[in-house]
């Protein structure tokens, strides 16, 4: 009985053996489900924490390319306000010249004087004209308040020239598509 007895206690020890085994292996696979789930929660942290990060650095950049433009474009436009203002001050300079021309035209004077000054007129022109001065068109042209200024009104008979600029004062100028000076009308009503 005794070998009997050995084998089955033997046999209760496998048994008891596997079941610890077994109990182990329940106890070390749920270990592993939790540890699964911590780490799936962890990568799920660190995907959402470098997405934000990536949304973040997106959002930087688009900052940084906007403030990069802005400070082109004030720069641009500080160069053309500085341009502005030193045309502006050339514009009497340059009626004087015209007056000066109609004067001269008007007159008996000698031709070299009519040319002289047709000439300074001329290349002072053609240089503002470069730096992007326009001439802002006026005579027989329909009133239009974005661009001139009218400073009287005539009657005038033919239907046709009414609302229309007669006559001209002061010459009007645009820079670089900008009105820097109205154009001094009389409109015909």
């Amino acid at each position: 009985m005794s070998k009997e007895n050995t084998e089955e206690k033997e046999i209760q020890q496998e048994a008891g053996q596997k079941n610890e085994k077994k109990n182990c292996q329940k106890k070390e696979s749920k270990k592993d489900k939790a540890r699964i789930e911590e780490l799936e929660k962890k990568i799920e942290e660190l995907n959402a924490k470098v997405e934000k990060d990536k949304d973040d650095y997106v959002r930087l950049m688009a900052e940084f390319d906007n403030f990069r433009r802005r400070t082109a474009q004030e720069k641009l436009d500080l160069v053309s306000v500085a341009s502005m203002d030193t045309i502006k001050g050339l514009l009497p300079v340059l009626d004087d010249c015209e007056r000066a021309l109609k004067v001269l035209i008007e007159s008996d004077d000698s031709d070299a004087a009519k040319e002289g000054t047709e000439l300074i007129y001329h290349k002072l022109m053609e240089y503002l004209k470069s730096k992007g001065l326009a001439v802002i068109p006026a005579m027989n042209e329909v009133f239009d308040t974005d661009l001139h200024e009218a400073v009287a009104q005539f009657p005038v008979q033919e239907e046709d020239k009414k609302g229309k600029v007669f006559d001209v004062v002061q010459t009007g100028y645009t820079l670089n598509g900008k009105v820097i000076r109205f154009a001094k009308v009389v409109v015909g009503i």
